[in-house]
């Protein structure tokens, strides 16, 4: 079979456009696996110029080439080449051997003329997915009669593709050469349907050589005789297509033991015909290139220059053959209302787009109505009831049962009859079922039946969920907001959406980013009643969102006390924490609310492991973010709800970008590959992996879609630019002999900025990748001459001014002159992360490894806030593009938001974890050192009597000022503890680094006791509140207990896992509880050193320790039944059981040290953020 002419032109006129962009190497892979090439082919290519060989081979190849050739550049994503090809695709059979000739053509068109087979449409653009799955079925009709259907919702392409899969002589030849015979049937009455097979009698009759023998049948019944005697005898093994049927009844006249093609909405017509039955179900819409394209031929204008609103259009109706044929035609007459035709798209004015020559319906109102007005009367009322559901989700039967108030079996059967009719879709694949409606026809009866739907959802929502069932409840959890604003229910929905008790039902099931969400999306009908309220919910739940995801998952009573006490959610978790106090909760209300700033808008927990890049799009509404699980997550930027979540590379995921247009995503790994992404439906669209030998640090695109670029960079100390329609890099810029780190585009896409290990930071101009500017950043260190690498760089809104990032600074650089104008230096023990400039201001962003974020202004190079709550190194920064947004990442596992205006330099002291606090009755006195300022803050030191400070061995005497140095430790010392409160017992326990105990007596500074206690560090001392007993814990993983008479060590605890930080005596010197560094938490007997209870060994996450890190401290309460601990967080257990009875997660981690009231109510701590909690037991 030679190549087509069309095709053959077609390759010649568009040769050197190919052999400019495409890379044979991965085309040949696709066309040897077609089985059109041969390997030895493919290494003759190799020997020469690639791209002109293999044109010159597919000249000389057949259609089957072509057609191969055409499909690799698809599934490669050179779509517009692909594009170029299309028009002159060859149409060939299944059978690849039949050849295809002139007069075979010819023999075609005869036959579907004779046959009544319509053209095809004006603008007509192949399926060929489709056309040949219907093909398949056709040929399964070669040797034995039988039925094929064609099925479909309204105007999906029934007819045009039934028309399509005879239009091919190998299927006329091979299946039918008694011809293809079309009739028209639609919704008919019986004397309608007798003219219908009069004339096709008739037709038939005309077709023989000789006249009719007789007349026209009188009956329905002789009209079938009369037309089995035509197909078996006259027209054997031919093809009867019968176009729109409606009714089963209708086909009983065709139940001749012929060969039958029918198009239906109703896919189960033939259950009451005879003979074999295959299926071709039409999908319900076309893919956006071909919907797109349909418009490009009606409007006459190339695929790449039809406006935005053409995307719109199509995503609007879903890719609607009809709709979208609809509006090209309109458009056609009316080229500049595309905005106006996607408006009343978007406004459901479907009977205002009209016009189709080639449809039985005028509007597409008209179309979708025809398959509901068939459905009996009391079927018709509960479809429209459809109205309720949400687009794009799919729901159980048993939903609807609740709606219909039906039995579930018969909800089941009607479900089954509007799937098979077309108007409802099922997922077969999921158990239960899941039914779904198609965007249009939910538009439609939403139309439809607008004035009574509001009565409709009022009756079936305001008692609001039911609750049995999963399935149901899943449903009802997830939607009832929904259904109570659509039918609105905004009393109800103010007592649902303002109430403690559903977030904590909602945030369990569903996660909290679709509460977010739902106060989000509502805020406007909500903000009506009290948008003050609206408001504290909102933010509760955003700065506790990544709280809500955890497993076990949190007291959301107890989140809510650390509301300000204005708060509706406070009120609320106040009223129900007293209220479970009597049943024996416990609850602890935050006292000083005031000193914990929570500046962030959002905080979310999108990734288990380190984040090591998160971006905006464009216009802020989505988050994409990147990091050590190798996936790319997508999510909204107003609630963190997950849009998208794609296993993107072999290994670690460096960094990911958005296009400018936001449709575009680009990652970068550890794998050395960089991968391009479509956004919106998470496809792969091209992997580059040869150009870059080392792991890919760095990506981003240019700033507008003008030229859209691609720019990475990697550690074989190149950067590359990539053209997305071409296969390898457009350019490779070469200059920086280590590492390069990132790269940066100036505001207007002329220059990219480098940053190097080599201690530099080059400027490139993009059209020429010439390098323009080097500038030597480390020549800025002149203090210290260990290696200075440039992490990353940034440039100002102006595009004057280019700033990067090295060791502890922040330089600012003029890009014209390369002169530094100033530089931000920080606290040497942090390094600078990541820095990025506003687009909008003047505002600069710096990441620190010390977990802070601060905000600078760079004309008046002053500190404007810190941005406090991450507890681990922050990886990356990132300004909205309007500015009005911050987004920060790090290696504690989340993404945080922050409202630019809103963040402001905190009001609340920061302190150093060291303190101590005096219970002076109704009065906390806290002593610590500020973090921030190198005065002794709290507020007021308060002596006693007998106080006494041993540090590196040196005794202090407050009252005489007399220091006495006790000699003896080799180490430093950890700490001391009096061995009585007795004012007659003057001895002092140290101990140190160097794995002894010392016993001292403060008098005289005597040493009365040397103990050589652990082989390694001892972190940790306490003496039983009855004098017998001291105990000591120690990185050797094991506590020992010992006698304070004899000095011998009782017994020894062994069991712990890691260093055992923390030990402390109950109350009764009963018990004694050690703390871990796995945050695993032990009971012991005094009595005989046995393990009494492992306290429960909940997780916070898979990623986490038992309790978020070292347990650090612990506290029994008077009456011993209670245990307090400190780690990450506080928690608090039932001595008797192990059972953990309360959590309070503070803002930073690493608590050191928490001080508790004699009557166990009162709890004050640090965390390593500096921020004061002082929290009091709910009663």
């Amino acid at each position: 079979m030679a190549l087509e002419e069309g095709a053959r032109s077609c390759l010649l006129r568009f040769r050197q456009k190919l052999e400019e962009d495409i890379k044979p190497t991965y085309l040949m892979d696709h066309m040897i696996s077609d089985g059109v090439m041969t390997v030895d082919e493919e290494e003759r290519i190799r020997t020469q110029d690639q791209a002109g060989a293999l044109i010159e081979l597919l000249l000389r190849k057949d259609n089957l080439a072509y057609i191969s050739f055409y499909n690799a550049l698809v599934r490669e994503a050179y779509d517009d080449l692909a594009s170029l090809l299309h028009r002159d695709l060859p149409h060939i059979s299944l059978n690849p051997h039949k050849g295809s000739s002139d007069g075979s053509a010819t023999y075609v068109q005869s036959m579907l003329s004779e046959g009544g087979i319509p053209q095809r449409p004006v603008v007509f653009v192949s399926r060929p997915e489709l056309v040949n799955r219907a093909r398949e079925k056709l040929y399964r009709l070669q040797k034995e009669p039988g039925w094929i259907t064609v099925f479909g919702m309204a105007g999906s392409g029934k007819s045009v593709l039934a028309a399509e899969a005879v239009r091919d002589h190998g299927i006329i030849e091979d299946c039918f050469p008694g011809g293809v015979h079309w009739l028209s049937i639609g919704q008919v009455d019986k004397p309608d349907l007798l003219v219908k097979v009069q004339s096709l009698c008739f037709r038939l009759e005309q077709s023989l050589d000789s006249q009719p023998l007789h007349r026209p049948p009188n009956s329905l019944d002789e009209a079938k005789e009369r037309l089995r005697f035509l197909m078996l005898r006259r027209y054997p093994r031919s093809l009867l297509i019968l176009d729109d049927i409606w009714d089963s009844t209708v086909l009983k006249v065709f139940d001749i033991h012929c060969r039958v093609l029918l198009t239906t909405r109703n896919r189960s017509l033939t259950d009451s015909v005879s003979g074999a039955k295959h299926e071709v179900e039409v999908e319900s819409g076309l893919d956006e290139n071909k919907a797109l394209e349909i418009l490009a031929l009606y409007t006459r204008i190339n695929l790449q220059a039809l406006p935005e609103e053409a995307r719109s259009i199509v995503r609007e109706c879903k890719g609607s053959p009809l709709v979208v044929s609809l509006i090209g035609a309109l458009l056609r007459e009316k080229p500049n209302r595309w905005r106006y035709y996607l408006c009343q798209l978007q406004m459901k004015q479907f009977k205002r787009i009209r016009k189709s020559s080639s449809y039985d319906y005028d509007a597409l109102d008209q179309a979708m109505a025809a398959s509901i007005e068939v459905l009996p009367d009391e079927h018709r009322d509960l479809y429209k009831d459809l109205t309720v559901l949400q687009k794009d989700v799919k729901i159980p039967a048993k939903v609807l049962s609740v709606l219909w108030d039906l039995e579930p079996e018969e909800v089941e059967d009607i479900l089954e009859e509007f799937v098979n009719k077309s108007l409802l879709f099922v997922d077969n694949n999921s158990k239960p079922y899941l039914y779904y409606l198609h965007d249009l026809q939910i538009d439609f009866l939403l139309e439809q039946n607008r004035t009574q739907l509001e009565v409709s959802l009022k009756q079936h929502y305001r008692d609001g969920p039911p609750t049995s069932g999963d399935e149901e409840s899943l449903y009802w959890i997830r939607y009832l907001t929904y259904h109570m604003a659509k039918a609105n229910l905004t009393q109800e929905l103010y007592s649902l959406m303002f109430s403690l008790n559903w977030v904590i039902i909602k945030a369990k099931i569903m996660g909290p980013a679709h509460l977010i969400n739902d106060y989000v999306e509502y805020g406007s009908i909500l903000d009506q009643e009290n948008s003050e309220v609206r408001s504290q919910f909102q933010e509760f739940l955003s700065l506790n969102g990544h709280q809500l995801e955890q497993r076990p998952f949190p007291d959301v009573v107890q989140l809510a006390l650390s509301q300000p006490p204005n708060s509706e959610v406070y009120k609320q978790a106040q009223l129900q924490a007293q209220n479970r106090t009597k049943a024996g909760k416990l609850y602890f209300d935050l006292v000083n609310k005031s000193g914990v700033d929570n500046l962030s808008r959002l905080v979310i927990h999108p990734h288990q492991g380190s984040i090591y890049s998160a971006c905006f799009s464009q216009d802020g509404t989505k988050i994409a973010s990147c990091g050590a699980c190798k996936t790319l997550k997508v999510f909204k930027s107003t609630s963190g709800e997950k849009l998208m979540e794609i296993p993107a590379h072999d290994d670690e995921v460096l960094c990911c970008a958005f296009s400018p247009d936001g449709r575009l995503l680009a990652t970068c790994s550890s794998d050395r590959k960089v991968k391009v992404w479509n956004g919106e439906r998470a496809m792969l669209l091209r992997t580059f992996e040869e150009e870059h030998e080392e792991q890919v640090n760095h990506c981003q695109f240019t700033n507008t879609s003008g030229r859209l670029l691609l720019a990475t960079c990697s550690n074989d100390d190149i950067q590359n630019l990539w053209n997305l329609n071409k296969p390898s890099s457009q350019n490779t810029m070469f200059g920086h002999f280590q590492p390069v780190n990132h790269c940066c585009f100036s505001p207007d896409d002329k220059y990219l900025s480098t940053c190097s290990n080599d201690g530099t930071l080059k400027v490139f101009e993009v059209s020429s990748t010439n390098e323009w500017k080097t500038i030597n950043v480390s020549d800025m260190f002149t203090d210290n001459k260990e290696d200075v690498f440039v992490k990353c760089s940034t440039w100002t809104a102006d595009g004057k001014r280019v700033i990067c990032a090295a060791r502890n600074a922040v330089l600012v650089f003029d890009v014209e002159t390369s002169d530094m104008l100033f530089e931000i230096r920080t606290n040497r023990m942090s390094t600078v992360q990541y820095c990025h400039a506003c687009p909008t201001s003047n505002l600069l962003a710096i990441a620190f490894s010390n977990y802070a974020v601060e905000l600078w202004d760079l004309e008046a190079n002053k500190k404007m806030a810190d941005c406090s709550g991450h507890l681990s190194w922050v990886q990356r920064v990132q300004f909205s593009l309007d500015g009005s947004q911050l987004l920060s990442c790090s290696d504690d596992q989340t993404i945080r938001i922050w409202e630019t205006k809103k963040v402001h330099t905190s009001s609340a002291i920061r302190l150093k974890r060291d303190s101590d606090v005096l219970f002076n009755h109704e009065e906390i006195i806290v002593s610590a050192e500020s973090g921030y300022i190198k005065v002794h803050r709290v507020f007021l030191w308060q002596e006693r009597e007998a106080v006494v400070f041993l540090l590196v061995g040196t005794l202090w005497e407050w009252q005489s000022g007399k220091c006495r140095v006790l000699h003896g430790h080799k180490e430093q010392v950890r700490c001391f503890s009096l061995l009585s409160d007795s004012p007659n017992d003057s001895r002092l326990l140290s101990w140190s680094f160097d794995g002894t105990v010392k016993v001292w007596d403060t008098e005289s500074g005597e040493k009365l006791q040397d103990i050589e206690a652990h082989h390694g560090t001892i972190l940790s001392c306490h003496v039983s509140p009855d004098g017998f007993f001291f105990a000591t814990t120690s990185t050797d993983k094991t506590a020992k207990l010992w006698h304070c008479e004899s000095w011998q060590c009782a017994n020894t605890l062994i069991g712990h896992q890691e260093c055992v930080r923390s030990c402390r005596f109950s109350w009764d010197s009963q018990h004694l509880a050690t703390g871990d560094d796995n945050g695993e938490i032990r009971l012991w007997s005094v009595k005989d050193g046995s393990l009494l209870k492992v306290c429960s060994r909940d997780g916070k996450d898979g990623m986490d320790s038992l309790h978020g890190g070292w347990v650090t401290d612990l506290h029994f309460s008077p009456d011993n039944s209670l245990l307090v601990s400190t780690g990450g967080y506080i928690k608090w257990w039932e001595v008797k059981t192990g059972k953990a009875l309360q959590t309070f997660y503070t803002t930073g981690s690493a608590l050191k040290k928490i001080h508790v009231s004699s009557d166990f109510s009162t709890f004050v701590t640090i965390d390593n953020i500096g921020i004061l909690y002082i929290l009091q037991r709910v009663v």
